[in-house]
């Protein structure tokens, strides 16, 4: 059934790309008002790039890059997984499952996990396929893996468990929802013996041995009287300090969990559609008109905002050293302070957009691009 929805949740589901099909898209995209001009780049943080590698292309793959010790391993929407050492930038295996992706990649030094177009969970060591089970939906989150299972949260609201070894399924966990979901990661991740979940606008704790659910807290509750504005899911990354998570959820707030105590510290309304970055002081996240914000870690007070990044896609932060690193739609690497969120320097790669949050590997920080760019800098 065709629902038709008003204009400016139309401009809204292009500008945070959700999971649905609008004509009105290529209108909204070609229409938009352009970033103000950011002016001559200032190096205050000298940043050097030390090598560039090549995948195939991502499209609109929602990527989370895993890093284990040196390595990264990247997926591209075609189905061909890639290790590269984080140190040179060379290719240590590469793999194909056989289909485009959905979801990926996720894993430890040993395993990775993606999820197929064609709903199915596959499993490879060092690039070679282990075991693939269907879904029974899609999923937008990549597998994690972890205590020899592997953990599956699809689009609708499933927490599927499988045994690591033979793909044999232990349990599932299913939870109703809104019928709409987002084409993005999901929250998905394990805190000591307990695996955490995002399931809509709650962070859950489960048992990773039967899916008992622990605990739950509410991040935000639906609102709104249509199914985008009642959208609450949880949307990854997250940022973990001890025992306490900081979350997004997708056009309505940040907030943070004490895992211990099953508690909400506290949630600030955002409206932002990418998750957030982070350090033991503070919690950093771009919303989506392109402010940046900080807030402090222990009680969600405002430390900071800086709009000189307005109208650019902007990427979920990382902290790294004294600097936030974001990337926008343009292919360009920002590096702002994370003290006042001044400009500290600008990286260049190609212009097709940075796909995910950048990540740090053997002392390099490590972009890719939706063309298949891999960038690796250094500090000069």
């Amino acid at each position: 059934m065709t629902r038709s929805l008003p204009t400016r949740l139309v401009r809204s589901l292009c500008t945070f790309g959700l999971i649905v099909s609008l004509g009105g898209c290529a209108f909204w995209n070609s229409s938009k008002v352009k970033p103000a001009d950011l002016g001559p780049n200032v190096a205050l943080l000298p940043v050097q790039k030390a090598w560039t590698a090549k995948i195939a292309p991502l499209g609109q793959l929602p990527l989370v890059p895993q890093v284990h010790g040196t390595t990264v391993v990247l997926a591209s929407i075609d189905g061909s997984l890639q290790a590269l050492d984080a140190s040179s930038g060379a290719s240590l295996w590469q793999a194909k499952v056989g289909q485009p992706l959905t979801a990926g990649v996720g894993g430890n030094e040993r395993l990775q996990a993606v999820v197929t177009r064609a709903n199915e969970v596959v499993l490879l060591e060092q690039g070679r396929e282990v075991w693939r089970k269907r879904l029974p939906a899609a999923s937008y989150t990549p597998p994690l893996v972890a205590g020899g299972r592997v953990f599956v949260l699809s689009a609708d609201r499933a927490l599927t468990a499988f045994d690591a070894e033979n793909g044999r399924q232990l349990w599932v966990q299913q939870r109703t929802g809104e019928s709409l979901v987002l084409r993005q990661a999901g929250v998905l991740t394990a805190v000591g013996d307990t695996l955490m979940a995002g399931l809509a606008g709650r962070l859950v704790g489960l048992n990773p041995d039967n899916g008992a659910v622990l605990w739950e807290a509410a991040l935000a509750s639906p609102r709104g009287t249509n199914d985008v504005e009642r959208l609450v899911d949880l949307v990854g990354p997250l940022s973990r300090e001890g025992g306490q998570l900081c979350a997004r959820t997708f056009q309505a707030s940040v907030a943070c969990v004490d895992v211990g105590s099953a508690r909400l510290q506290w949630a600030q309304p955002a409206r932002g559609a990418q998750g957030v970055g982070g350090d033991a002081e503070r919690i950093v996240g771009s919303e989506g008109n392109g402010t940046v914000i900080a807030w402090r870690r222990a009680d969600g007070s405002r430390l900071w905002s800086t709009d000189r990044l307005q109208l650019r896609k902007l990427t979920a932060p990382l902290l790294l050293g004294r600097s936030v690193v974001v990337g926008d739609d343009e292919g360009l690497v920002h590096l702002l302070s994370k003290e006042d969120g001044s400009p500290l320097n600008r990286l260049t790669t190609d212009d097709s957009g940075i796909a995910a949050a950048p990540v740090v590997a053997a002392d390099t920080l490590v972009v890719v691009t939706r063309n298949g760019g891999v960038y690796g800098f250094r500090p000069d």
